[in-house]
């Protein structure tokens, strides 16, 4: 955002400051902003924007929705962080033991972290059975809506929680159905996982374990539990593998 003129060095880049505040703006926003909108939150008019714009979008920083205008931010910063020695040592170190756990338990696992308000998947490790729920990675989730938002949401601090609900699903909820949701929240950390019936697809429950590292979760384990008259191994034993293996990942991390 607009920087203190006192606070601006010598050597400031003005074009680069413009596409700086513009990325800093959007990626707070989950709705699109126009030309103008943009502008007027930067301190800039829209002509001085105008070809920062037009370099972002053709470069796939920003994508723009046609006809209203609006400008969104883009995947690219997040596949471009995606491939940060950061998150590809988080896959790295959790797909062994996350391919283990869907072998254990006889069900698919994936891995989520939070993006802009959401969940996204950055691992999956696919359930040796001839029947599963499969999540891809890349796939988005609400992040209060769903089991591995809430248990992310549950570990973390007021401050970061705060900040992150801002972003999410919660801001569109009824008040009932927020408050509901939000008062889950200091069980799911009590408990240590979050627990539910999978809101979108019958017959499947989510168990969703904090990757921790000095008590808050920088990633969340999930298990969409598939129960049938073929599932091979029960619900309580799957619950005890998952909070193994989230143990397992966070030592890992607490090591690295």
């Amino acid at each position: 955002m607009p920087k203190d003129v006192d606070a601006t060095p010598d050597y400031a880049v003005p074009a680069l400051e413009k596409a700086l505040d513009i990325l800093e703006l959007l990626s707070g926003r989950a709705e699109g902003l126009t030309q103008n909108q943009i502008g007027a939150e930067v301190g800039r008019s829209a002509s001085q924007i105008f070809r920062t714009l037009a370099v972002l979008e053709q470069r796939g920083y920003l994508v723009r929705e046609r006809p209203a205008g609006l400008y969104y931010l883009s995947m690219q910063l997040f596949e471009m962080a995606h491939r940060h020695p950061a998150v590809r040592g988080l896959v790295q170190v959790a797909i062994a033991p996350m391919r283990r756990l869907a072998e254990a338990v006889r069900q698919s696992c994936n891995l989520g972290i939070a993006d802009f308000g959401r969940m996204i998947v950055i691992a999956e490790a696919e359930g040796p059975a001839a029947f599963g729920f499969r999540v891809r990675v890349g796939g988005h989730f609400a992040l209060l809506g769903a089991a591995s938002g809430r248990a992310l949401l549950a570990f973390q601090d007021d401050a970061v929680r705060a900040d992150w609900l801002a972003l999410s699903d919660a801001a569109g909820m009824p008040s009932a159905e927020r408050d509901r949701l939000l008062a889950r929240l200091p069980a799911i950390r009590e408990r240590g996982y979050e627990e539910t019936a999978d809101g979108l697809h019958s017959g499947v429950t989510d168990l969703a374990f904090p990757v921790l590292r000095a008590g808050r979760a920088l990633a969340i384990l999930t298990i969409p539990y598939v129960s049938t008259s073929y599932s091979e191994v029960p619900l309580e034993a799957v619950k005890r593998h998952g909070a193994a293996t989230a143990a397992e990942l966070s030592a890992a991390l607490a090591g690295g």
